[in-house]
C-alpha cells in the first residue's frame, strides 16, 4: 500500500487541473499580451481565474496578483510594502516560527535595507501572545506579517484579535497574512478581517507547482520587487503562467465547492492518528490537537528514534512523510519551531510531520498506525544511548 501523508509538503493534482494546464499549454498557449486571438483566448483563463478566487476570497478581481508561489508572495508583500511606506517607519513585527519566505525575507531587510525587526515569541502551543503583539507596537512600526495555520505543528494564530490590536493602535499599519496552509482549509475573507495582504499558494491545494496568488488591498503601497513589461499592473513584470493560473482557478473552486465536508473528514482522520500514535510509549503530539488546530497537520515526537531513520524506515513501507518542513531544503535541520514551543530535548531532532488531505483513507491511517507499532519497538531497541 502507498499512503501520502506529505501533504503540507505538496499535494496531488485534481484531474480537473491537470486537464485544464494541459489544454493551455498545447492548444490556448497564446501569450496573455498579445493582441491576436490566441492572446485573447489566454487573457480569458486569467481573467476566470481571478473571477474564482476573488469569490472565494470576496475580493476585488484587481487586488488579485498572480507570483510564482508562496515564497513570492511573501517576498513581494514584505519587500514591496516596506520599501513603498519606509518614510512613514521602518519598524517591522512577525513571529519566531513563521515560514522561511517570511523569516529569511526579514532577515534580509534588517540586514541590508537597515529596517528594524520585531520577533514574536509563541507559546507551548506555536501560538503568540496578543500582549506582546501589543508591546512591540511602535510609532514607526509600518508592517505586522503572522502566519495563518503554522505549517510544522498547524498552529492557528488569533489572526483577527491581532488585526484588532494593530489597527486600533494605528490604523496605517498593514497586516499580512501567510495563510498558504491556510487557503483551502478555512474560509478567509481579507477584506472582512482587515487583512491588507495575503498569501496562497496553487500546490497545497491540487494545483500546480510554481503558482501563487497575493491578494493586495487596493489601498495598501506596494513597490513591485521584479521589474521588466509592466504586466500584472507593474506590481509584477513578466509574461504570466497560464497553465497555472487556470491550474489554481480550477483547484481553489474545486477545494472550496467541498470544503466542510473534507474538513470534518480530515479531523476524524487526525484525531484518529493522534490517538494511536500516544498509544505508544515515549511519544509526543507537538502543540493543540483539537477544533482550535489545523485540520490536516499532525506533529508527532518519537523518542529515542532520529526522525529520518524514522522517515525513511517508513518509506520502505510505501508510508510518506516529512521530518518538520519540507519547504525550506531536503537537508535535515533541528526546527526552529520546536526550539519555539520549547519541545524537550529528546524529541527535537525525533519528530515528524503527518499532514492529511481530502484523499486521505481510513484504510491508510490503519496502515501507517500498524506500521508505527511494528517498527519503533525494533528501531528503539537498535539505537545507540
Amino acid at each position: 500500500m502507498e499512503v501520502y501523508l506529505d501533504n503540507s509538503a505538496t499535494t496531488k493534482c485534481y484531474d480537473e487541473v491537470k486537464a485544464i494546464v494541459g489544454k493551455v499549454m498545447c492548444e490556448d498557449y497564446g501569450n496573455p499580451s498579445s493582441m491576436h486571438q490566441k492572446g485573447i483566448d489566454a487573457e480569458h483563463y486569467i481573467k476566470d481565474s481571478k473571477e474564482k478566487l476573488a469569490k472565494i476570497l470576496k475580493v476585488n478581481q484587481k487586488e488579485l496578483f498572480f507570483t510564482s508561489g508562496g515564497t513570492e508572495c511573501d517576498n513581494l508583500a514584505l519587500i514591496g510594502t516596506a520599501r513603498a511606506n519606509m518614510r512613514r517607519g521602518k519598524h517591522l513585527i512577525t513571529s519566531s516560527i513563521e515560514h522561511p519566505a517570511i523569516l529569511n525575507t526579514m532577515q534580509y531587510l534588517e540586514e541590508e535595507e537597515g529596517f528594524s525587526v520585531t520577533y514574536l515569541p509563541v507559546d507551548e502551543n506555536g501560538k503568540i501572545s496578543l500582549d506582546e503583539l501589543k508591546k512591540a507596537l511602535r510609532e514607526d512600526t509600518i508592517l505586522v506579517s503572522i502566519m495563518y495555520v503554522n505549517n510544522e505543528i498547524g498552529s492557528v494564530q488569533p489572526i483577527e484579535e491581532a488585526i484588532h490590536i494593530v489597527k486600533g493602535y494605528n490604523r496605517n499599519i498593514l497586516f499580512h497574512s501567510d495563510a498558504v496552509q491556510g487557503f483551502g482549509k478555512y474560509r478567509i475573507y481579507p477584506k472582512r478581517m482587515g487583512i491588507d495582504l495575503l498569501s496562497v499558494s496553487s500546490h497545497k491545494i491540487h494545483g500546480p507547482k510554481g503558482m501563487g496568488v497575493l491578494y493586495v488591498n487596493e489601498k495598501v503601497k506596494i513597490k513591485p520587487i521584479m521589474f521588466g513589461g509592466e504586466q500584472q499592473k507593474n506590481v509584477r513584470s513578466g509574461t504570466e503562467n497560464v497553465p497555472g493560473i487556470a491550474g489554481l482557478g480550477v483547484a481553489s473552486e474545486r477545494i472550496y465547492s467541498s470544503l466542510d465536508e473534507n474538513v470534518i473528514r480530515m479531523r476524524e482522520l487526525k484525531k484518529q492518528l493522534i490517538e494511536g500514535i500516544l498509544t505508544i510509549e515515549n511519544t509526543r503530539i507537538h502543540g493543540l490537537t483539537g477544533e482550535d488546530s489545523a485540520p490536516h497537520i499532525i506533529s508527532a515526537g518519537f523518542a529515542g528514534i532520529r526522525s529520518e531513520v524514522l522517515l525513511h524506515t517508513l518509506e520502505e513501507k510505501g508510508i510518506y512523510v516529512s521530518s518538520g518542513s519540507a519547504c525550506a531544503s531536503n537537508h535535515p535541520a533541528i526546527s526552529g519551531v520546536l526550539r519555539g514551543i520549547g519541545t524537550p530535548v529528546e524529541y527535537l531532532e525525533s519528530t515528524l510531520r503527518f499532514s492529511l488531505s481530502e484523499f486521505t483513507t481510513k484504510e491508510e491511517i490503519d496502515y501507517t498506525l500498524e506500521t508505527l507499532y511494528n517498527c519503533i519497538p525494533m528501531l528503539r531497541k537498535y539505537t545507540r544511548h
